[in-house]
């Protein structure tokens, strides 16, 4: 199920908050009920997806963390 811009904004606002981080941004995904991308700055770190179970909705935010990517530290 897609999230609407309304979610994706109050999403995006929460976690800007709750990382104290303004680049965050959400964007919708490629296609009809693809998961919001999440990116902070360009760098694109994971999606969202929405879940309706028998009304009680609920947001799942999945990030991938790269073998590559932790070379680094």
């Amino acid at each position: 199920m897609a999230l609407t811009q309304a979610e994706m904004e109050k999403i995006q606002t929460y976690l800007q908050q709750l990382f104290w981080n303004s680049e965050i941004k959400l964007a919708p995904g490629q296609g009809g009920d693809a998961p919001a991308e999440v990116f902070v700055g360009k760098e694109f770190i994971g999606v969202i997806y929405k879940n309706n179970d028998d009304g009680d909705i609920s947001y799942d935010w999945n990030m991938s963390i790269l073998a590559e990517d932790l070379e680094k530290f």
